[in-house]
């Protein structure tokens, strides 16, 4: 796939294969996290990779759905506050380098036939306990990976006249 495609085909999956997921491809993901930009280049972040075989009982506790827990894998993405940039006005920029970051992630993995979601709407203090994170570390994102047992449904997405303004260009 390129580019263009990629981000077309890309979904929320919400439905997993029970398959595990090579070691190899695992490695190809986890490296593009590696080379995702991040303000002043602080990478900020940690990524705590959970196996969920045996588990899914515990990771109920930190978000209970279904499809969630059926995933092979769950990926925190945790931040790093005092590692990250933070702009002259004070604004933080620790939770766009994560979205950075997981963006990477997503992308590789539907390059390589696996499926994602992103869930933010999960039990911080839970994930806190089950992952014994220190008080530094801010868990901000979870995602499941695995291969995909559902088939995409239809993007919604609103036109481009809609999300984009041109500032003083001519003709637009």
């Amino acid at each position: 796939m390129n580019f263009q495609e990629l981000m077309r085909h890309r979904y929320s999956v919400r439905a997993y294969k029970s398959d595990p997921i090579e070691p190899a491809k695992l490695n190809q993901i986890l490296t593009a996290v590696q080379f995702a930009p991040t303000a002043a280049n602080r990478q900020p972040f940690k990524l705590i990779i959970v196996k969920t075989e045996g588990i899914q009982a515990s990771i109920r506790a930190i978000y209970d759905r279904d499809w969630f827990v059926s995933a092979p894998i769950i990926i925190c993405a945790c931040g790093i506050p005092e590692q990250g940039w933070v702009r002259a006005d004070g604004k933080s920029y620790l939770d766009v380098d994560i979205a950075i970051v997981m963006d990477h992630l997503s992308l590789a993995a539907a390059d390589l036939g696996l499926g994602t979601c992103w869930v933010a709407a999960f039990d911080v203090i839970a994930a806190r306990d089950f992952l014994k994170l220190p008080t530094r570390i801010e868990p901000i994102i979870l995602m499941s990976l695995g291969y995909p047992a559902d088939l995409p449904g239809q993007k919604v997405r609103k036109p481009i006249e809609e999300l984009i303004y041109y500032q003083d260009w001519e003709g637009k």
